[in-house]
């Protein structure tokens, strides 16, 4: 089985063409960049709205939970039964699936900046809005980060159901390859899908280290506080050495 999956990736025909890997790639990162980007259209005002206001936090929570228990595969045979073949059945499944986690990271970032720094900028007349955009959700990005990050391994995991209804993506690998018990080509299909899941949790997790609030501000800091140190050091030392050197001279 490792020995066919090897001779696939070693193979240049299929590094070409409308079938190939970096098509097939291609065809994956659509689906959930698409997925992504309309739950997250649903669940970033929401989330906003409910972490500034503190209201609806139970209705949050108990949607997000229903939402996680809905199987993607079983909710999209469903869709498919109501609406035909095509793209909008599994992109509305994993619509589902990357809802609850960008909605947890948008609330939870939100709702737990510092009360003491939102009513600081009430107190300097800053309005509702401006507290939001400029208070709170710069304080907010790292939960938000995290929360855009498991939704898109979520999604990128599970975008393979794709192919269960005739399109593309790496999950073509998987269910072609158990169509004619070809476990190689299933085999390409699950490293294929764990390699591209770990290089874009790799660039969320990078992101996730630049949203930091405070990061640059503070090595700023660092640095300027190491030179006022050596030039205070200096300040000191310069007057030492004078006053050494005029006790050797009257010696």
């Amino acid at each position: 089985m490792f020995n066919e999956m090897l001779a696939y990736f070693l193979d240049p025909a299929n590094w070409a063409g409308s079938s190939s890997i970096p098509a097939r790639v291609g065809e994956h990162l659509w689906y959930s960049l698409l997925a992504v980007a309309l739950a997250a259209v649903i669940a970033f005002p929401l989330g906003l709205v409910i972490g500034h206001t503190g209201k609806g936090t139970t209705f949050i929570v108990a949607t997000a939970n229903v939402l996680r228990a809905l199987p993607s595969l079983g909710l999209m045979t469903l869709l498919v039964l109501l609406m035909g073949l095509g793209l909008f059945p599994p992109v509305i499944a994993l619509v589902v699936l990357a809802v609850p986690p960008l909605l947890a990271g948008v609330y939870s970032g939100v709702a737990n900046v510092s009360r003491a720094t939102v009513d600081a900028a009430r107190a300097m007349g800053m309005t509702e809005w401006q507290i939001v955009w400029q208070v709170e959700l710069p304080n907010a990005m790292p939960l938000i980060v995290a929360g855009l990050r498991s939704a898109v391994l979520q999604v990128i995991a599970t975008a393979t159901i794709a192919a269960y209804v005739n399109l593309g993506g790496l999950g073509r690998y998987i269910f072609d390859g158990l169509a004619v018990t070809d476990y190689g080509r299933v085999l390409v299909g699950a490293v294929l899908v764990t390699g591209l899941a770990l290089v874009v949790d790799g660039l969320l997790a990078l992101l996730g280290r630049l949203v930091v609030p405070g990061r640059t501000k503070r090595g700023s800091k660092g640095a300027g506080a190491e030179v006022g140190a050596g030039s205070r050091a200096g300040a000191v030392s310069g007057p030492t050495a004078a006053s050494t050197s005029t006790a050797t001279a009257s010696a």
